[in-house]
């Protein structure tokens, strides 16, 4: 496991700019998209593109087309494991974004979103699910409230007590059961066991994630003094230098934008460091020395946040223009919700139109000509609209 320490002291003079750049390029995407009418597509169009970029990042190639139809359960092909492993980015995405500030950096959040989440991944639960919860319980109150008495009361009598081939099955279910519950603690109980079970070939039975993992909650804890950004960067760098998940590489710059918003950096948007990190060249992006990594992490925090701008306004200015076309509608007329739709993918197809505003195929393609989207696969078939 590699020792990741922070530079003490910091370069400040390699970092100033840098953090300057970043904190500055924060700010302002996140004040804009504070008051914006299309922040929640804006936000679930940046999910797929840092998606995307987080496989690109690793040598593989998945087109955002393909996730976004694997999304919507539209494949046109069987989906390929990069394209599985995209939408498990995608996913996590959803849930820290969805999640409180803190839930993703909290213990409760890294068992949940390494996939380990069992009794523990109450918390950071939506709204929905709480109430859907509370629905459940309600419901089995009352249903043992309404039966516990009738059985009493239907109950002959001269009832007589269950026989020995009962007993003896209720026996062994509760011996089951114990078994079952014995077994779930063992898979608890530690990483050894965990490691024995899994297959040699694919995991280093050596390779401790919880200590790692532990390893990297103490280093940031460590920059709790520092300005969120930094701590971000220093976040990102050290998981990558210790690598506490084998199989999971991605998830540390995702806790590392989780991180700039539980400090309240970012309150309105989850950054996206994998699209930032991919605009800066290959050559550049892992430098030997600790300060040049670090400015490295800073500059791509700036320039996914410098491009994130730029796409919100360039699509406020497509809906404003395309807003025009809505005047004078019925009320029940379907276009202000095909408008916010298309704003919330990269690409949207007369499938997926028809199933998100339950209409036929043939009205979705003529919403689409009314709205007058643009035609972005250039063919008379299988065609696709977005916003670019």
């Amino acid at each position: 496991m590699s020792d990741y320490r922070i530079p003490d002291p910091l370069p400040w003079a390699q970092l100033a700019r840098p953090l300057a750049q970043a904190e500055d390029a924060l700010a302002r995407l996140d004040e804009r998209l504070a008051k914006s009418p299309i922040r929640d597509g804006w936000v679930a169009r940046t999910h797929f593109a840092d998606a995307c970029a987080s496989l690109w990042l690793e040598g593989e190639l998945v087109h955002l087309e393909d996730l976004v139809l694997h999304d919507a359960h539209m494949d046109v092909r069987a989906p390929t494991h990069e394209l599985t492993r995209a939408h498990t980015v995608l996913r996590a995405r959803r849930r820290i974004a969805a999640a409180d500030p803190d839930w993703a950096l909290s213990a409760t959040g890294l068992l949940r979103l390494r996939g380990r989440g069992g009794e523990a991944g109450q918390e950071g639960r939506t709204e929905s699910d709480g109430k859907r919860d509370r629905k459940q319980e309600r419901s089995e109150n009352l249903s043992e409230d309404e039966s516990e008495e009738p059985h009493e009361l239907k109950r002959p009598p001269d009832a007589a007590e269950p026989d020995a081939r009962l007993a003896a099955a209720i026996a062994a279910l509760d011996a089951a059961n114990a078994k079952a519950k014995k077994a779930l603690a063992d898979e608890a109980s530690g990483p050894t066991r965990r490691a024995m079970e899994r297959d040699p070939l694919v995991y280093d039975l050596d390779w401790d994630e919880d200590e790692r993992l532990d390893a990297w909650r103490a280093v940031v804890g460590r920059t709790r003094a520092l300005p969120a950004t930094l701590a971000a960067a220093i976040a990102a760098d050290a998981w990558t230098a210790i690598e506490p998940l084998q199989h999971i590489p991605w998830l540390g710059r995702l806790l590392a934008a989780a991180l700039m918003r539980e400090r309240i950096k970012t309150r309105w948007h989850l950054s996206s460091l994998h699209d930032g990190l991919k605009a800066i060249p290959r050559e550049r992006r892992r430098p030997r020395d600790p300060a040049g990594r670090l400015a490295v992490e800073l500059e791509a925090i700036a320039t996914a946040a410098e491009a994130g701008l730029k796409d919100h306004d360039r699509w406020l200015t497509a809906r404003n223009l395309l807003a025009r076309k809505l005047a004078g509608r019925r009320s029940t007329s379907r276009l202000p919700a095909l408008l916010d739709y298309v704003l919330s993918r990269p690409m949207v197809s007369a499938g997926m139109i028809a199933k998100e505003l339950g209409i036929t195929l043939r009205a979705a393609q003529d919403l689409v000509a009314e709205l007058g989207l643009r035609e972005m696969t250039g063919r008379g078939r299988y065609r696709a609209w977005g916003i670019l």
